[in-house]
């Protein structure tokens, strides 16, 4: 008890000394001091407190994971007991089947012995003996009848003129009996089962059992085996089903060549058969298919003979395409029911019915085709129309009533009589005074559009209602109703339209700028549409013309059946020439008009003085036996003052190649530059254009060589036109068929290049392959651009594009910065295609070329799909502008 006094003493006196001591002066000065180190405990011990739940929490992490891999154990090890449940099953069935297999095999055995004894036995009867000549004289028989029925199997099959084909190249044969092609160049050696091949007029015969894409099969026929001299005969594109098709052999013709088709695929054909056809067979053939009518062609037959007649009619773009165009029609072309109910009432629900008149000069008709005409319009299903016809004075009995009669019919007709004949200027300008409406087509007086034609028009207007022009596809229809040739169109071209008028057939235009322009202009004559539409042009923006890729017009040709244009060719080619002269002068710019392909027209713009300098870049690793030629045709083969050429050396090792640089050491138009890394085409253009001196920008491949010596002049010409932002060249294969005739997006799922493989001299989809055009892209093979475009858009996409695409990507970002892409076939040098570099193909560069699809896929996916300028009615398996099956238009009933 004293013991807890005492040290309850003890205690209340430490507490006095302790307040004594925090009461005291001293402790309150040092209170400053202390207060830091307080703090720091108070963390420190928070710390230490977070750290303990951290490791608590850690340790409950750690333990929640052995219960799950103690979980994940258990479960592996009844996996395995079933697993070696399963191999003992399986084992006990194996040796049981075993068992069973080699019982089987004893019984196998026995009856094999038994069957052994029987035959045995009755080989040595006296019965088989006895009938043994019997069965010699039946085994003779049989080998007779085998033997005659070979005979007569090959007698037919030389009757038939049955083929075999060998594979010879880039083909493979597979298991079940179909081909795989293995590059861009596959072909067969074929064999007649005569021996020597027939000459002359042939028919080709052969069925298409599948195929991934459409075939395009070519024949090449020579008087040797190797092809050095081979004629090209095209046959049509078939995707399945019989071919048939007649052609012409030459006289020498020994060795024939099939080439079903130019990219890798697999495909099956059959029943080749070649067998030679009469004239008689081939005149009723053309006259059955001419659209010129019997007498008229028998007549042309007689006065330039069958085969130059035959060639006319089943040329490139003619009637040879009258079989795939009718199963189009059938396919892509035909309304039905349900189509026509959609129209109707997508018309009735228009926001914007825009009145339409038609205007429609007359003069001594066909009575029947002037009906059909007239109930073409009738029958339009968009039903603000007005038909204003002007007759010019027509000479033939009936026409008169039957305007009369129609003007009765419907008071939407309206009909004029004119007083005299001022042929078709004049007399369309009498039917546009009638015309009221808001928009005004053109319609000669023989011709028909279908029955959707003028709600086409309105629904494209109710989508961009300040268009001021439109055009459509057409085709053209025979004496029969048979249609045929269609026209399927690029988007507004204006450097496709400088060469030839193909907004006719049907145009459409604002009234009122046609009212502005004064009309048709008298004097133009066989070409007042192409004169009207060029002052209209001259008028608006490219922005307010209009393109509908359908079919809306059938122009009408028959035997006797002509017009100015035709009938006056050279008169209305000058006129076409005048109305252009007078366009580019009415807008300020200086050009020359002249004759280009046929009867097309060329612009030719002048080149300034001095002309501006020109870098022309060739990136090269080795192969100076390119290199040299391409080089020496820069120098001396080009009709250009002003260049220098930057070869881009990507580390060359060949010593020649070193020889061949010093070589060029004094020529000061060359420099060589080094570029060291992997191949990288856009980083190696980029490098080059950094170091080069010139305005105009030109990338070239070494495998390039030069044929015409104007071609750097005509490309100069249109790079330097403020509106251009790149311009491509006609670039042929070594053998004269065309290798780049432009670019075309979406062939293949990115790009491909136009016409390729089709004759050099060719006029390729109505003369594409021989005017200049606008296009969406061109190769950058040989590609020119101004310096200030390059450098604005950013130049070569390096990281993503290394190789393939990147001058896709290059033109689809100038068209973006609102440039246009210029293709001219003034421009001609050989191209031997990546001679030095090799195929994408390979298997090491497979990988990078798919990279480089997806990324094209990914950034310029729509842009891709829809090519401004080429048609969705073409087809983008392939490079040869054949029919798109299914058609890729869109049909606005559908999508209202």
């Amino acid at each position: 008890m004293e013991s807890r006094r005492a040290l309850a003493g003890k205690i209340r006196q430490r507490h006095q000394e302790r307040r004594k001591f925090t009461d005291s002066i001293w402790w309150k000065a040092a209170s400053p001091v202390r207060m830091p180190a307080s703090a720091l405990q108070r963390l420190r011990r928070d710390h230490l407190k977070n750290l303990v739940r951290s490791l608590e929490l850690l340790v409950r992490t750690r333990e929640e994971q052995l219960e799950g891999l103690e979980k994940h154990a258990k479960a592996l090890a009844e996996l395995a007991t079933q697993k070696d449940r399963l191999l003992e099953d399986l084992s006990t069935q194996a040796l049981r089947r075993r068992q069973e297999i080699a019982a089987l095999q004893d019984s196998i055995e026995a009856e094999a012995h038994a069957c052994e004894s029987m035959l045995h036995e009755f080989a040595n009867s006296r019965s088989w003996k006895l009938t043994a000549p019997a069965r010699a004289t039946a085994s003779a028989l049989a080998w007779w009848r085998r033997d005659v029925s070979e005979r007569a199997e090959a007698r037919r099959a030389k009757r038939r003129g049955s083929c075999q084909l060998e594979p010879a190249h880039q083909i493979t044969v597979n298991a079940d009996g179909s081909f795989t092609s293995l590059g861009d160049d596959p072909h067969f050696n074929v064999q007649h089962a005569r021996g020597s091949m027939p000459r002359g007029w042939v028919r080709v015969s052969f069925d298409v059992l599948q195929a991934d894409t459409s075939l395009s099969p070519v024949l090449y026929t020579d008087s040797d085996t190797n092809f050095m001299k081979a004629v090209e005969l095209r046959l049509d594109s078939v995707e399945a089903g019989r071919a048939c098709q007649i052609v012409r052999f030459p006289d020498d013709t020994v060795q024939v060549r099939l080439d079903p088709t130019d990219r890798e695929g697999r495909f099956a054909i059959a029943d080749l058969c070649i067998k030679p056809v009469n004239k008689r067979k081939v005149l009723t053939t053309l006259l059955r298919r001419s659209p010129h009518g019997r007498l008229k062609t028998l007549s042309e037959v007689r006065r330039r003979g069958l085969e130059a007649v035959w060639d006319e009619v089943f040329a490139y773009n003619n009637s040879r395409k009258h079989n795939q165009y009718r199963s189009w029609l059938e396919e892509c072309d035909k309304l039905s029911d349900s189509d026509l109910r959609k129209i109707r009432d997508h018309a009735a629900r228009l926001e914007y019915k825009p009145l339409i008149s038609i205007v429609m000069p007359t003069y001594n008709t066909r009575p029947e085709f002037l009906k059909a005409a007239i109930d073409s319009v009738i029958a339009q299903i968009y039903p603000h129309w007005e038909l204003c016809i002007a007759d010019d004075a027509s000479t033939k009995s009936g026409i008169k009533a039957i305007l009369n009669e129609y003007k009765l019919k419907d008071e939407r007709i309206k009909v004029v009589f004119r007083e005299t004949n001022g042929h078709i200027s004049a007399a369309s300008n009498s039917a546009l005074e009638l015309a009221t409406g808001e928009f005004t087509a053109l319609m000669d007086h023989d011709d028909l559009i279908p029955v959707h034609a003028l709600y086409m028009v309105a629904a494209e207007l109710n989508e961009h209602p300040e268009t001021d022009l439109i055009y459509s596809d057409e085709d053209k229809v025979d004496e029969g109703g048979w249609r045929y040739d269609p026209h399927f169109k690029s988007g507004w071209n204006f450097e496709m339209f400088c060469s030839m008028n193909f907004v006719n057939h049907l145009g459409v235009y604002r009234t009122s700028l046609l009212k502005k322009v004064n009309g048709f202009r008298i004097g133009y004559e066989g070409s007042q549409d192409y004169d009207l539409a060029l002052r209209v042009i001259a008028k608006t923006t490219p922005a307010r013309i209009r393109h509908i890729p359908f079919v809306l017009y059938h122009w009408r040709v028959f035997q006797t059946s002509g017009s100015y244009s035709t009938d006056f060719l050279d008169k209305a080619v000058e006129s076409s020439r005048q109305a252009l002269a007078d366009y580019f002068k009415s807008i300020g710019e200086q050009v020359e008009i002249t004759k280009g392909y046929a009867s097309y027209n060329r612009v030719i713009r002048p080149v300034p003085a001095p002309a501006p300098l020109v870098s022309l870049l060739i990136p090269t690793r080795d192969r100076t036996d390119l290199l040299r030629g391409c080089v020496d045709g820069l120098l001396n083969r080009t009709d250009y003052p002003n260049l220098e050429i930057l070869i881009l050396d990507n580390e060359s090792v060949e010593p020649k190649t070193q020889a061949y640089f010093e070589s060029l050491a004094k020529e000061k138009r060359v420099k060589i530059l080094k570029f060291t890394g992997p191949f990288n085409f856009s980083a190696i253009n980029n490098f080059g254009v950094a170091n080069a001196l010139g305005s105009i920008i030109g990338m070239i491949n070494n495998d390039i060589e030069v044929i015409d010596p104007q071609w750097l002049r005509e490309m100069v010409s249109h790079a330097i036109r403020p509106n251009v932002g790149a311009v491509g060249a006609k670039l042929l294969y070594a053998d004269g068929t065309l290798q780049h005739g432009g670019v075309i997006l979406g062939i293949g799922g990115v790009a491909g290049h136009s016409h390729k493989h089709a004759k050099g001299t060719g006029t390729g989809y109505f003369c594409r392959i021989q005017v200049p055009h606008y296009l969406s892209a061109v190769t950058a093979a040989c590609l020119l651009m101004r310096r200030e475009c390059f450098d604005e858009i950013g130049g070569l996409n390096e990281k993503d594009l290394t190789v393939a695409f990147n001058d896709v990507d290059l033109c689809l970002r100038v068209r973006k910065a609102g440039y246009d892409i210029v293709w001219t076939p003034f421009a001609e040098l050989y191209h031997l295609e990546s001679a030095s570099r090799g195929s994408d193909m390979a298997p090491d560069k497979a990988e990078r070329f798919a990279r480089e699809v997806t990324y094209m896929r990914s950034c310029w996916g729509d842009i891709l799909d829809n090519d401004p300028y080429y048609s969705p009615n073409l087809t983008t398996k392939g490079e040869d502008f054949a029919f798109a099956f299914p058609s890729r238009a869109k049909k606005p009933w559908l999508d209202s």
